[in-house]
């Protein structure tokens, strides 16, 4: 092939175009292609905003099925305020059965579960340190009455002999008074002399005296033996109340059932030592029983004994009243009992359970709706009611008063032939308009 020389002229004219290109100038990126990153993230961010301001501001809707709500009508209506509870049946009283002496048990006469009448025997006790002490006190009891027989004859003796004294002192006076005024005579007519008169005279003058103060003597002996006598037989009588006694703690000795009932526990068996006031047994009043419950602490300030109550089985009604209430709050509840006024059910056995309702105030009309699940989920405070056409449901403010199984009294925010939903709260959310369908 024959050479072909370089073209010089080519290459220049291709340089000098790229160097036209590079000269000449691009042209400019509008406002929108410069920052459109920035103008995405901002309308991004203000979305966001505009979503949590709908959201904050209480906009947000739910639509729910009518089937998973319950609509309730709002009305005027008679509200009873009652406590519905459980009660568990007790008897009337138990009673604990205590040992009045120590003893070893020598035979047990009573079993669990035995129904006992007033002074049935239970078990009988052994105490030979007992049987001692009697037998101690009865010695002393015996010598002590003795020892007084015969200080009451000493008396009685004494005074015999002081009362025969006096006799004779007063003989003696009503003698030698006759014979002074034999004297007397005698002087008057000149038999006798006025010293043997004087002499006559001063032996009568002292005799009276002697004699007076011998019957002081007596009366001050008396005195004294009455007193000595009293204490005495106060000292006697003391001691034979004490020998009584001791003797009678052998009958304690014997357990004997205090009240007519059933025995429903024993803790004793044949050899066992049982101490002085010892508990060895409990025994239950069954001729009635009584009603035990356990109350919100929301009623303590209103439940009181004598306040009426109820339970009713199979249509009937039967009455109670408040027995006891134990103000001491455990577990945010309190305890109260019930006794029956009158009739009791058949069937009532101890631990079986009825339902009370008692009787807080009498009935009064009010704004009521049905309880519901409401309550638990806006503690009362709001309540979603129904527009008139019932496809919507708003949350409205409300005052929730007094309460009871059934109902709750509406104190603002609903009247009468509004219609709410008072179950189903745990599907809504935090929605502040509900659209039923």
């Amino acid at each position: 092939m024959p050479n072909i020389p370089p073209n010089n002229n080519n290459k220049s004219s291709f340089h000098e175009s790229q160097d036209s290109l590079m000269d000449k100038q691009l042209p400019k990126r509008t406002f929108i292609q410069k920052y459109k990153f920035h103008i995405v993230g901002a309308v991004a961010f203000l979305t966001f905003i505009v979503y949590i301001l709908i959201a904050v501001s209480g906009g947000r809707k739910l639509r729910i099925d009518m089937e998973k709500i319950t609509v309730a009508d709002v009305e005027q209506s008679h509200f009873m305020d009652y406590v519905d509870a459980e009660g568990i049946v007790h008897p009337i009283m138990t009673i604990k059965l205590n040992s009045l002496e120590s003893g070893m048990v020598q035979e047990v006469v009573a079993e669990e579960g035995a129904m006992l009448e007033k002074g049935d025997v239970i078990l009988i006790l052994q105490n030979p340190e007992l049987e001692r002490t009697i037998e101690e006190q009865q010695a002393e009891w015996e010598t002590q009455r003795i020892l007084y027989e015969e200080k009451k004859i000493e008396m009685e003796q004494k005074s015999i002999t002081l009362r025969q004294q006096t006799l004779q002192a007063r003989y003696e006076l009503s003698r030698l008074q006759k014979d002074y005024k034999l004297g007397e005579e005698e002087f008057d007519m000149g038999v006798k002399s006025k010293a043997q008169l004087e002499l006559q005279q001063e032996e009568y003058n002292y005799k009276t005296k002697n004699t007076e103060l011998q019957l002081e003597g007596l009366r001050n002996d008396s005195a004294a033996t009455h007193l000595r006598r009293t204490l005495m037989e106060s000292d006697l009588e003391r001691a034979r109340k004490q020998n009584t006694h001791v003797r009678s703690r052998m009958g304690n000795l014997v357990v004997r059932s205090p009240i007519t009932g059933q025995l429903s526990y024993l803790n004793a068996m044949i050899g066992q030592r049982v101490g002085q006031s010892e508990t060895i047994g409990e025994i239950k009043v069954m001729d009635n029983f009584k009603l035990s419950t356990k109350l919100s602490e929301y009623y303590i300030d209103r439940v009181q004994v004598g306040l009426p109550a109820s339970i009713t089985y199979q249509g009937n009604k039967y009455p109670l009243r408040v027995s006891k209430v134990v103000p001491e709050v455990k577990d945010r509840q309190f305890d109260v009992d019930f006794v029956f006024n009158g009739e009791m059910p058949d069937n009532a056995r101890i631990g079986r359970s009825f339902r009370v309702q008692v009787e807080l105030g009498q009935p009064e009309t009010a704004i009521v709706i049905p309880r519901g699940d409401f309550f638990q989920t806006t503690g009362g405070q709001w309540i979603y009611k129904l527009n008139k056409s019932g496809d919507r449901a708003i949350k409205v403010p409300i005052t929730v008063g007094r309460q009871n199984p059934v109902q709750y009294e509406i104190v603002e925010g609903l009247q009468s032939g509004d219609r709410v939903v008072v179950n189903g709260y745990s599907n809504f959310g935090e929605a502040e308009e509900l659209i039923i369908k």
